[in-house]
């Protein structure tokens, strides 16, 4: 467990945890993906290590080249977060513009498709598998599109906030969650700072996208092909973590509350039990499963 220094609210007279990075990982150079040579992916989390990195069950960077991708698949057990960094995306709803996301909720189970918006062009899409609550394993399944355009934005001294889901300072984000989860992307220009805050309970990274930003009391950096594990603190409570550009920099913050349930996993479907998995193959070979509706 990592060291941390504390501090006290002048307006609420609690403790504060300044979190750090505990762990920065250097992620390894694009590698061949599974659609085909136009289709290279960075895995940034493996469903392998899932007791550290709960309730973040998978996180895959995938760039593509000009080909389609996906096509109609089986998912069931989990939520997807689908973020697009660059081009466009079709979708069973419509489309997805860069940066723009989409929160779909597998559930009881779902087959989608999704492919290039331009099979001439590229595009960098970021995608998150994140666990559903024991209790709501099995929801219904939805979605919901989350335009960048629309997204609620704080705004400090050199410093710009979107949320996708969460919140920062006093703005707070509209995204339905089971499982909380703040979703940000930081905007910095270089030597401006912010802190953010989060329960102290919360399990969560960094994703570094372009210049180099400074976490935690001690300023730790983190550059673009790195991910940056926030430290976990040994009591519950509130958080805070300091954010500076050292450059003008970009990165998002994936963070969440952990469920400490233990998962099975087979292909597209994530279950409590290996019978979960049993059943929910079933299922989509029954042709039970169909598109996920608009949440």
């Amino acid at each position: 467990m990592a060291n941390t220094s504390n501090r006290y609210s002048s307006t609420h007279q609690q403790q504060v945890v300044e979190r750090r990075l505990e762990r920065v990982i250097d992620l390894p150079a694009p590698m061949p993906g599974q659609f085909g040579p136009a289709h290279t992916v960075v895995p940034v989390i493996s469903q392998e290590d899932y007791a550290l990195s709960d309730p973040f069950i998978l996180f895959m960077d995938d760039r593509l080249d000009g080909k389609p991708i996906g096509g109609p698949h089986p998912h069931a057990g989990f939520e997807t977060v689908t973020l697009v960094l660059k081009g466009g995306m079709v979708h069973d709803g419509g489309r997805l513009g860069e940066r723009d996301a989409q929160w779909m909720t597998a559930g009881s189970g779902v087959v989608h498709g999704e492919g290039l918006e331009n099979a001439a062009g590229q595009a960098r899409i970021l995608q998150l598998w994140l666990t559903l609550p024991k209790a709501q394993r099995w929801a219904p399944a939805s979605f919901q599109d989350i335009p960048y355009s629309g997204l609620p934005v704080r705004r400090e001294a050199g410093v710009e906030i979107r949320l996708y889901s969460g919140s920062s300072g006093g703005v707070r984000s509209e995204t339905k969650n089971y499982v909380p989860v703040t979703l940000a992307e930081f905007l910095l220009e270089p030597g401006a700072s912010i802190e953010q805050d989060l329960p102290g309970s919360y399990n969560g990274f960094f994703y570094a996208l372009e210049g180099e930003l400074a976490v935690g009391p001690d300023e730790r950096v983190l550059r673009p092909g790195q991910v940056g594990w926030l430290d976990r603190p040994e009591s519950a409570g509130d958080s805070s973590i300091r954010i500076t550009g050292t450059t003008r920099a970009r990165a998002l913050l994936y963070a969440g509350q952990p469920q400490g349930e233990p998962l099975v996993s087979y292909g597209p479907f994530i279950g409590d039990t290996q019978a979960d998995i049993l059943r929910v193959m079933g299922e989509y070979r029954s042709g039970r499963y169909g598109p996920p509706p608009r949440r």
